[in-house]
Formats: structure tokens, sequence, C-alpha cells
């Protein structure tokens, strides 16, 4: 790739040669699924950002963000590199992982360790050095939920910007000290909300910002999963804060309820183990979230749902409703191989779009006029999701360029309200937010 150079763009000058080459090595390195032609880099508008002394790869582009990763597990593999990675100012500088490295490389299993896939990149097996590292800048945490508040503290006590997995912390007390202490570090601080970038939640947003369902009154959110694989791990028959699956699939839609509508007035929880044994740690929950005015906000999910298609979302208003089934596609698309720079990824079955009815005709390209029902109806096609929106955001902020999008007090009120719910639960009473 690099000895072609040359030949591709004899017209180049010494100094533009030496950038380019610097960064083709950068892409073999860190990045060879990208495998740009020289042509396609000089013509990139960032390029002429790049700031080369040595040719040194760390050097490549004058704002690149070294990234340190504290776990190597599906949160780090599967959740969030697929989206930093194709980020041209995001370097997978360092990982804490403590197991050690493979003795043979090139035998061993990929995926297996970071050293594995990221040969170039830095591993520490021990926090203490990998928090002393001063160069790097963000640290993601994709550890246990137990150890996120633990690691996300010695990041901001070691100067680094932070990214943490969901959910934030177990505790809104934890969530509270991180904040302030991201405060006087004058750090970011930020939760890896994701589903945030979801098609179907894209165009929920998009249906409630065009006001085509007028005042809503109702909402139904899901995340319902028929026997999913880790039921197996929760065998517990007590409860610690964190277990179960309010905080797990949970702190997905919560989240999502409180970017919609907002902090509730109060909060019923009623929770439930339907996986076959006695414990106290849920695996199905129903939140009912009560607003001022008219509005009843209901986050659910059961794992026992024998459906072809699971229910996503029901919103209906004073002018319409929205009703989805299905799930999004990046996660399984992401499984299966298919890249997240991909044109066909993020986007969905067709036959999975929600359907849109109102009252007032909104799109006469989907909707029909039902002379029975005195409505207009018809399949709304859902957005592409796309969860790279997440790390250009983080980006963004980290340059100056934009607002945080996910604010650490939404989610620290996201683990306040599962808080709450559980209290209900226990007392058997509706409890008021505070």
């Amino acid at each position: 790739m690099e000895e072609s150079f040359d030949q591709a763009a004899p017209e180049v000058g010494e100094e533009e040669a030496r950038k380019v080459k610097a960064l083709i090595r950068w892409i073999l390195q860190y990045a060879p699924a990208k495998r740009p032609s020289a042509r396609e880099i000089l013509a990139d508008p960032w390029f002429c950002e790049i700031d080369v002394e040595s040719g040194s790869p760390n050097a490549i582009i004058m704002s690149q963000i070294n990234v340190g990763i504290v776990g190597y597990g599906n949160s780090a593999k599967v959740y969030n590199l697929p989206y930093l990675l194709p980020h041209p100012e995001f370097q997978v500088y360092a990982f804490l992982q403590r197991s050690a490295a493979p003795s043979d490389l090139a035998s061993a299993k990929p995926g297996s360790h970071c050293t594995v896939d990221f040969p170039q990149a830095k591993h520490y097996r021990t926090s203490d050095e990998f928090f002393a590292d001063e160069e790097i800048e963000l640290v993601i945490v994709c550890t246990q939920f137990d150890t996120h508040a633990e690691f996300a503290g010695k990041a901001l006590n070691a100067n680094k910007h932070v990214v943490v997995e969901k959910p934030f912390t177990t505790s809104s007390e934890e969530a509270d000290r991180l904040i302030a202490l991201a405060k006087t570090k004058n750090k970011v601080l930020t939760v890896y909300q994701n589903r945030r970038w979801d098609g179907d939640f894209l165009t929920l947003q998009h249906i409630l910002d065009k006001g085509v369902l007028g005042t809503v009154t109702e909402a139904e959110i899901h995340y319902d999963f028929e026997n999913p694989p880790w039921l197996s791990y929760m065998t517990a028959k007590g409860y610690t804060p964190g277990d179960g699956n309010m905080f797990g699939l949970g702190s997905h839609t919560i989240d999502q309820a409180l970017v919609l509508f907002g902090r509730p007035k109060s909060v019923i929880g009623i929770m439930t183990v339907l996986r076959g044994i006695e414990s106290e740690t849920e695996d199905s929950f129903t939140l009912i979230l009560q607003y001022d005015g008219q509005l009843l906000v209901t986050v659910k999910t059961t794992i026992v749902t024998p459906m072809v298609s699971q229910p996503k979302y029901l919103i209906r208003g004073t002018k319409g409703s929205y009703m989805k089934f299905g799930t999004d596609v990046q996660e399984e698309q992401i499984l299966s191989g298919i890249q997240s720079t991909s044109a066909e990824f993020g986007i969905g079955d067709p036959n999975d779009d929600g359907i849109l009815t109102t009252y007032d005709e909104f799109d006469g390209r989907y909707q029909t006029y039902n002379s029975k029902a005195k409505k207009y109806s018809g399949k709304y096609p859902t957005l592409p999701g796309r969860n790279r929106g997440y790390y250009e955001s983080v980006a963004d902020v980290l340059r100056g360029r934009a607002e945080l999008n996910v604010q650490p007090e939404q989610s620290r009120d996201g683990v306040r309200l599962m808080e709450l719910a559980r209290e209900s639960y226990l007392t058997g009473r509706t409890v008021l937010w505070s």
C-alpha cells in the first residue's frame, strides 16, 4: 500500500508524501479494514490537519484522542469498539486487561485478548500503571457494573475524561460523587447510553418533535427478551444493588423515557421473578411513571414473551398514535460481522416499521385514509440506527465543537428512578420523586 504511493500521486510534495505514508502506516496498524487509496487520503478534509514530525503514527492527526479501555469483554468488543474505531480522531492507545497476553500471539484466537486484536496498543495488567499513563486522554470503562464507579473515579483523579458503560453506577450517591469529581477536575464524564441512537428511538423522537401525535397522554416503552442467556447466572436468592434486569435492560429504556419526558412526579415499581427460582432479584419488571397533567409512562421488561416480534413502543396522543414492534438491528449486525461503516448497517426489516395513525394526514407516501376509522394510517419508515453518533458526539465535545449529548446527570436520574422503583416495590406504595 505504502510502496505504491509515489505512483498514485507523483505530484505531491515531499512533506505531503511523508504525512500520507505515516497515515498509511497508522491505518495498517490500527484500522486495516479501512485501506483508503492515496488519492482518497489527500481528498479527505482532515488531511490538512495532519502534523507529522517524524512519521510516527501517534502524531498523525493534530487532534487525535488517545483512548484507554478498561476491560476487554463483550462491552468493549461488541458494543463500543465497532463504533469508536471508524472515527479518525480516536486512537486505541491502551488497554487495562488483567489477564496475561498469550505466549504465542500468532496462534491465539481473535477476540481472546486485547494484545491479539490490537498488537500495537499498550497492555497494562494493573490499574496503577494504566491510570499513571499521561498519554491517555479518554478512558472507557467496559467492566462489570459494580466496578463502574471505582474505575471512573480513578480515571477522573488521574485527570482523564471518562465514558462509563451503563448502568452508570449502582447507586445515585455514587453517581453524585462522580459528577462532583468531574466538575472539580474539569473533565468530561458521560455514560454510554447508545440506545439513544437506535433507529426506532430516532424515529420516535422525529415523530414527537414534529408534533404529529399532539399532546402525549400515554407511552409504553418495552425491552422484552424471551429467556435471555444470562438468566443462568442469575442464581442469587438475595438482592444486591445493580443486580437484575431493571439495572440491565432497564438502563436503556428508563434512559429513553427520561430523554423523552423528563423526571416523573411519582414512581410505581413492580418486580417479578419468572425464571423458576426463589429470588429477590427480578428478571421482569414494570415501572409506572406519573407526570403532572395526564401523562402516564410505562417502562417494561418481561422474559416470558412467546411472540414472533417483540413490542417496543406504544405512544398515544391527542392527534395520533405510534406503535412499533421489533428491536434495533445494530447489535445483531455487529455479531454477524457487518461493519458499522457499511451502507446496509443500521437498516432494519421494513416489516418491522412502526404503524403511525393520525387524524390528519402527516405523510401521504406512507399513510392511507381509513374511512371507517376516519384516520390516516400506515407503516412509517424506521430511520437507520447509528451508534457511531455517540462517539462522534464525544469527539466533538472533547475538541470543543459541541455540548455534551449524554449528560451524566441524566444517567444519574436513571439510577435514581430505579432506586425509587425498588422502594415502591418493597413498600407497596407510590413513591414521589426525590
